[in-house]
């Protein structure tokens, strides 16, 4: 069985890791999709309203499950879930740099668990979580953002922004 990964915070989930997620359940028949704890990062959404919202999105997917982890190397993660792949997307030189770094990393400790690269299509090559975050605040920005979210996270940001 060709099991992977897909590794984040998601915070939020954005249209950019649902094209992720799409393209990684054609590939393999399981996918999981790990939400990562990073004690050091503030987040937007606890990590059981960013799981929650990740399974929302992601129903109608039958080959794929969403997961925690945390404190643990992503590879170690992915060895313990019995995963032989994990994917991570590249939108820009310098996360193909870091990401190639990682790799060489993990297959130092886990030479059995293949990383594979993907590339998103240009409408998503920019999209990244904390650009999302970042459009918030100036007038006209809820039509703004919606572009580049799944619609229950559109809605969950306008109910947490729109307040303020």
């Amino acid at each position: 069985m060709k099991r992977a990964v897909y590794a984040g915070s998601f915070d939020p989930v954005t249209n950019g890791h649902l094209w992720m997620i799409r393209e990684a359940v054609e590939l393999f028949d399981e996918l999981i999709v790990a939400v990562g704890v990073n004690p050091d990062k503030h987040c937007t959404f606890s990590v059981d309203e960013r799981v929650a919202l990740l399974r929302e999105v992601t129903s109608g997917f039958s080959k794929l499950r969403v997961d925690v982890f945390e404190n643990q190397f992503l590879v170690n993660y992915a060895q313990s879930v019995g995963a032989n792949y994990i994917v991570r997307g590249i939108r820009t030189a310098s996360d193909y740099e870091y990401e190639r770094t990682m790799r060489y990393i993990n297959s130092d400790l886990h030479p059995d668990i293949t990383t594979l690269f993907l590339l998103p299509p240009r409408e998503y090559a920019e999209v990244s979580s904390t650009m999302v975050k970042g459009l918030i605040g100036p007038r006209g920005w809820e039509g703004v953002i919606r572009q580049y979210l799944p619609e229950p996270v559109y809605r969950k940001m306008l109910s947490m922004y729109s307040e303020q």
